[in-house]
């Protein structure tokens, strides 16, 4: 009976595991839903604002620091997790990327977090100038705008040659990309769709229009990184937590059947003494 005492426990154990994990699930998938419509919603906003920026500087004879190339001697990588774990693969794969980067690198790589995780394990490694956990608190263009700020007026200083942000793309709740993308200087390709300044009247100038964007597109780019970053969060955990809890109901089942089994077990073992006893009585 000590054996059938220990499996009742694990069975309360696994049930209120299973508990959890579900109720996990279910938090994550509201929020999912809200983050999700969020970056939905900014994609076009952000991809159409690069874009004109992109054909505007095509165009033109026009010269800004963000726009210049420079000999890569510092690199700078953004690395967007989040603060809490229990959410699969997600953090580990962003991880992972940037300690293949700094390894495969032939600069001096340094590092900005942006979450706990990928400080925690990449400040034992390598040098990281600052770990920000505080902007999932209050996750807004504000406050994102605060870090952009703050990697232009590095890359301004010269600080650092060129930025990169690594961070988990949302595709849907069960898939995130991990994505390596230019963050500084950005890259000035020539598009087949570029504007024709012939065509367009630009008040006050093509070249102040450039200057303006080009703040306001650097933003913006962070920001999409980091509610990309955000939706993919809840999406890994959402389906991290599904997968902990059917895996909860078979380990419950499973042991609900070996309780079973060992109680009829016991059970039979003491119908055989009573008719054992009953019978050595007779004789």
């Amino acid at each position: 009976m000590a054996n059938l005492k220990e499996i009742r426990n694990r069975i309360s154990s696994v049930s209120s595991t299973m508990q959890i994990t579900s109720a996990m699930k279910m938090v994550s998938a509201a929020k999912l839903k809200k983050a999700q419509d969020a970056i939905t919603a900014m994609r076009p906003y952000s991809d159409k604002l690069t874009q004109m920026l992109v054909d505007l500087s095509v165009s033109v004879d026009f010269e800004n620091e963000f726009l210049q190339s420079r000999e890569t001697n510092k690199l700078l990588v953004v690395c967007v997790t989040s603060n809490r774990g229990l959410c699969g693969a997600f953090n580990s794969n962003v991880i992972k990327e940037c300690l293949e980067i700094a390894k495969n690198s032939t600069h001096e790589v340094s590092f900005f977090c942006i979450g706990k995780k990928g400080g925690d394990i990449l400040s034992k490694k390598h040098n990281v100038i600052e770990i920000n956990n505080e902007i999932f608190d209050d996750l807004s263009f504000e406050n994102s705008s605060l870090i952009a700020d703050f990697l232009m007026s590095k890359f301004s200083d010269k600080e650092f040659d060129r930025i990169k942000i690594v961070y988990n793309k949302f595709k849907n709740a069960a898939t995130q990309i991990v994505t390596d993308e230019q963050y500084l200087p950005i890259e000035n390709t020539n598009s087949n769709d570029a504007i024709d300044s012939s065509d367009y009247i630009f008040e006050p100038s093509q070249t102040e229009i450039i200057s303006e964007l080009i703040p306001k597109s650097l933003k913006t780019q962070l920001y999409k990184a980091v509610r990309d970053s955000y939706a993919s969060e809840h999406g890994a955990r959402m389906t991290a937590m599904h997968k902990a809890t059917d895996n909860a109901t078979d380990l419950r089942d499973q042991l609900k059947l070996t309780y079973n089994k060992a109680r009829q077990a016991a059970i039979t073992n003491e119908i055989l003494e009573i008719v054992g006893g009953a019978e050595a009585l007779n004789s």
